[in-house]
């Protein structure tokens, strides 16, 4: 699904012509939940100037109706406040405008596998963002208890892996390891993949 379809992007045939099934198309916050919330889409290139709201509003409101979607964010700014905006929304990715076709191409693959994808630099801001995050100290309930294997799991989540990677690295099926990913995401109470590997960064489970 793209959010918006503009004279600059139109989403239609920029992923279409890649063999991507684009399923619905939105221009604003409510035109995006409500399709979204219809149509379930695996993936959902969001921009962060919609007609009625920003891209991070709309990020999570989407997330809030279809929340095995994920969302990559096609924004005009590379600014840092703008960037966490839409990570803390829940986007799994951020690119730049400025990409190439096939940067964008290989995003949205990367996207709809689970990946983080950021324009070059950009990572490291989210990151860094995250692990300053995790040194703040902090009055909260007790850290949920996970199993010996979902830790395992999560580690490699953290570390950017997808599943059908982890299931090799751990000689487990694909099934078993989106079980153990599913799991985690109950007992931590989060939305998705991102979240998870912020979770995972913030008790430094990344290394």
């Amino acid at each position: 699904m793209c959010c918006p379809t503009t004279p600059s992007f139109n989403g239609r045939h920029a992923l279409g012509d890649e063999g991507f099934d684009v399923v619905a198309t939105a221009d604003g916050v409510a035109s995006a939940r409500r399709r979204a919330g219809v149509v379930q889409p695996d993936v959902v290139v969001m921009d962060m100037s919609l007609s009625d709201g920003s891209g991070s509003t709309a990020t999570a409101e989407v997330l809030t109706v279809s929340p095995s979607s994920r969302v990559l964010v096609l924004s005009a700014s590379d600014e840092r406040d703008d960037v966490l905006e839409a990570v803390k929304a829940g986007a799994t990715g951020y690119l730049v405008k400025s990409a190439s076709k096939a940067d964008l191409t290989a995003a949205v693959r990367a996207t709809a596998e689970g990946r983080a994808v950021f324009t070059p630099g950009l990572a490291g801001l989210v990151l860094g963002e995250y692990r300053r995050i995790a040194q703040q100290p902090a009055d909260g309930p007790a850290t949920p208890s996970l199993t010996e294997r979902e830790t395992e799991v999560l580690r490699y989540v953290a570390k950017g892996l997808t599943a059908k990677q982890i299931a090799t690295r751990l000689s487990l099926s694909h099934r078993t390891v989106e079980n153990h990913v599913q799991a985690t995401f109950r007992k931590l109470q989060v939305a998705n993949r991102v979240e998870l590997a912020r979770y995972a960064i913030e008790h430094g489970l990344d290394e």
